[in-house]
């Protein structure tokens, strides 16, 4: 069966779990909307960065954070629709290539928070052959729930930059919200890291 024909059968709730439990020591940065939902629901934790806005930033936050936290695993949490709209980081992060930076993209092929409306992803974009041409050669899709183990092994590794574009079905869970206070967002986390609030 051709990945065109496939149905995503991975829940998205599960899958996120299940990768954050794998990596406790990594700082975790969450696109807006369903993706910062779904690592809060995980648990929230000191190391979390929550994007309320910034559409298109998720990307590149991780990659400043990666080059200041070299010896850190950094792994982005983003959807389909967000990493649409920063698209050119990837060259960046491309140019870079930070041994410790995975971003993991769920696709559910549609832009959640603003009605469902289908993205690019599910009208011929392949996210894994962009991100491939950006020169991030570990850059794979993944079907199964159970494929979260090789990205676990590899934000632990912490051997090169990777992009996994996880295909999870299209529903909407009860939404989980972080605290929408930024700048305290900010400052924990910053003193999780041992730097002072400014």
């Amino acid at each position: 069966m051709s990945e065109q024909n496939r149905t995503a059968v991975i829940d998205r709730r599960t899958f996120v779990a299940q990768l954050l439990a794998g990596v406790p020591n990594a700082l975790v940065v969450s696109g807006l909307g369903s993706p910062s939902y779904d690592v809060f629901a995980a648990g929230d934790r000191v190391g979390n960065f929550y994007l309320w806005g910034a559409m298109g930033g998720a990307a590149a936050l991780g990659l400043g954070l990666a080059l200041a936290q070299p010896e850190r695993p950094v792994l982005v949490v983003t959807g389909d629709g967000e990493q649409l709209m920063g698209i050119g980081a990837l060259g960046t992060i491309g140019a870079k290539q930070p041994k410790n930076l995975t971003i993991v993209v769920l696709d559910n092929g549609h832009y959640g928070e603003t009605g469902m409306q289908q993205s690019h992803s599910s009208l011929g974009t392949d996210l894994v052959a962009v991100s491939k041409g950006f020169g991030l050669a570990d850059s794979f899709a993944v079907w199964h729930e159970a494929d979260y183990a090789q990205i676990v092994e590899r934000v632990n590794a912490r051997r090169g930059t990777t992009f996994a574009q996880v295909h999870i079905r299209a529903d909407e869970p009860p939404r989980a919200l972080p605290a929408r206070d930024g700048v305290y967002i900010k400052n924990r986390f910053r003193a999780g890291l041992g730097f002072q609030p400014f």
